[in-house]
């Protein structure tokens, strides 16, 4: 089983890189999947030259590779202008020029980060429409960390629910049984309610992220970070 991590963070350290970092975490520990990070950031120049020539360049054309055979994934992107980045929205675009339905049926975790928790609605007014559009069963629960969300007490509840989500519905009957790279059949509403519990008994993931510790705080470092 594959889980991709598509983050848009653009330091080191990232916050946004962070969030996905224990989102990834919290669902391979129920899942046992294989997890990998795709850095928008490290792809910006390739991404803008394909929309100029229509080519992926190697890495972009990797990090689509691993979207197509991806069983699940988690986006996460700062907050600029009270929506996702450029970066971000560029990168799906491209995505989506390449190969229009590589999304469709797949279970998606949106996640965002932000200087204010006034900008929390960006999962539902901006995230959640972009991958519905494309067709993805997008997880009930959302993940938005402002700065003062780190270390305080509520955010490991909300990361742990929404990735408990995520590995039920990339365990669950939408995903069994396909080969890999193959898009899932979207169920029905109600059986993709169902599915939505914490799966028991499953075998802990080896993964640690290697760039970003767990435990850091974005706010040690004094300064922005995104």
């Amino acid at each position: 089983m594959r889980l991709v991590v598509v983050s848009a963070g653009l330091s080191a350290p990232s916050s946004t890189r962070l969030l996905g970092d224990r989102l990834a975490v919290g669902a391979a520990d129920r899942t046992s999947a294989d997890v990998t990070v795709v850095e928008l950031r490290d792809l910006a120049v390739e991404i803008a030259h394909d929309f100029t020539n229509g080519f992926p360049g190697r890495a972009l054309g990797a990090a689509f590779d691993a979207v197509a055979a991806a069983d699940g994934m988690v986006v996460v992107t700062p907050v600029f202008s009270a929506s996702y980045s450029g970066l971000f929205k560029a990168f799906f675009d491209v995505l989506s020029v390449h190969d229009e339905g590589v999304l469709a049926g797949m279970p998606v975790l949106i996640a965002a980060t932000g200087g204010t928790a006034r900008h929390s609605l960006v999962l539902d007014h901006a995230l959640r429409p972009l991958f519905a559009h494309l067709k993805a069963v997008v997880v009930p629960t959302g993940v938005y960390a402002a700065s003062e969300d780190w270390g305080a007490e509520g955010l490991d509840g909300r990361i742990q629910r929404a990735a408990g989500e995520l590995a039920a519905l990339m365990t669950g009957p939408s995903t069994a049984g396909r080969p890999a790279g193959e898009s899932p059949a979207v169920l029905p509403f109600e059986q993709r309610l169902a599915a939505l519990k914490p799966p028991t008994g499953q075998a802990r993931s080896a993964f640690v992220p290697a760039a970003v510790p767990l435990s850091s705080d974005p706010r040690a470092h004094g300064r922005s970070i995104r």
